[in-house]
This record gives C-alpha cells, sequence and structure tokens, in this order.
C-alpha cells in the first residue's frame, strides 16, 4: 500500500510519518518510509539544490523540473519495488505537492503539472493520502520556534503558502475517496493515534 502524507510548512509531517512506521512495524507490517524530494543519493542531491536558500534565481519552471526529476528517481528505485514486494510505503511528500505548491501556489498551470507528473511516475498514485492540515502561519510559527532549518520554500511570503493550503483543500475536494483530513493543531500523540486509526482501517479493507 503507497501512503502519502501532505501539508503545509510546519504540519509534523515527517515526525509522525517515523512514529506510525515504527507503529506498523510492531505490528509486524514490512514498512519503508521516505521523503520528497530525496529519498534516494541521486535525489538527495536534488534536493540540496531545491532547498538551498542561496538558490534566489531558480525559475518556476526549473524548480518544477527538479522536484519531478526527484520523484521519478524515487518511484523507479525505491517505491515501486518496495510495492512489488508487498511492503507499505510511507512517503512524506509526493506529486500533490507538485500541484499544491507549484500549481496553486506558482500558478503554473495544472494541466501541464499533471502531464508531467504523469511521465515522472508513469502513472503511479498512492492508494492513500493523508492532509496534515494546519493554519499557514501556525504551522511556520511552529517551525522558527523549533528551530526547524528553513529551506527555500519557507522563506517565501504568506500569501504563497496560504495559496499551497488552499490548494490541498481543492486537491482533496476532487479525490475524496483518497485523501483524509487530520487536524495537525493538536498534541502529537493525538495527531498519530488518529493517523493510526485511519491507517489501520484502510489496510485491514485491502487485507480482507
Amino acid at each position: 500500500m503507497f501512503i502519502t502524507f501532505e501539508g503545509p510548512e510546519g504540519s509534523g509531517k515527517s515526525s509522525q510519518i517515523a512514529l506510525l512506521a515504527d507503529f506498523l512495524r510492531r505490528q509486524g507490517f514490512a514498512v519503508v518510509a521516505t521523503r520528497e524530494p530525496g529519498g534516494t543519493p541521486i535525489g538527495d542531491q536534488i534536493r540540496g539544490i531545491l532547498h538551498d536558500v542561496a538558490n534566489t534565481a531558480m525559475v518556476s519552471a526549473a524548480e518544477l523540473l527538479l522536484y519531478s526529476a526527484s520523484r521519478a528517481q524515487l518511484v523507479g528505485e525505491l517505491v515501486r519495488p518496495a510495492l512489488s514486494a508487498g511492503k507499505v510505503v510511507l512517503c512524506d511528500r509526493f506529486a500533490d505537492s507538485t500541484l499544491a505548491y507549484q500549481g496553486y501556489g506558482r500558478n503554473l498551470p495544472l494541466a501541464d503539472l499533471q502531464t508531467i507528473t504523469q511521465f515522472a511516475t508513469g502513472g503511479l498514485k498512492p492508494d492513500l493520502t493523508l492532509l496534515l492540515d494546519i493554519d499557514v502561519e501556525r504551522g511556520l510559527a511552529r517551525r522558527r520556534d523549533n528551530d526547524d532549518e528553513m529551506n527555500r520554500l519557507d522563506l517565501e511570503h504568506v500569501a504563497f503558502h496560504r495559496r499551497v493550503r488552499q490548494g490541498y483543500h481543492e486537491l482533496a475536494r476532487l479525490e475524496p475517496n483518497r485523501w483524509v483530513i487530520v487536524d495537525a493543531d493538536r498534541p502529537v500523540e493525538d495527531v498519530q493515534q488518529t493517523l493510526q486509526e485511519v491507517v489501520l482501517e484502510q489496510l485491514k479493507m485491502r487485507n480482507a
């Protein structure tokens, strides 16, 4: 099963994925946890370019294609082989991030993004996407308060991040059977409990 995690900055995806992966392994599932951009040696090199705050001259089209290149490598090298082996794959961001950030955030044409994404992923789509939702200002404040490393996108103006969050909600509205929206502005253990319940239910349904 391919499960992706999406959400605005500061929604706690990385921490929640690590907790959920440990929980699922204790339940007997074989789990692979990965991230975008990155997840492979080649993808991590691309991640460094994308997140470098010095790369202020990067144009939106280059940004899109770099994310897509990292995604293509991740799918080919890691995700498809893991799924073929019957493993549960948890991915911190996937193609919906491109639609939210480069589409709704950067205002690039969604149809073009979908075509490029289709090519990069070979048509692979998540079985379940969990949107860890949080108010934009609250999420950005979380990152600052936690002294998290701020990447190039974190430094975008608040209006950009608001468009991204609105984009996520639109994507969830268009595919309600794939998306589950989770309130991420709660204690870590409460969010984790919700994620465990949702994911276990989905796994049981698929294995029934």
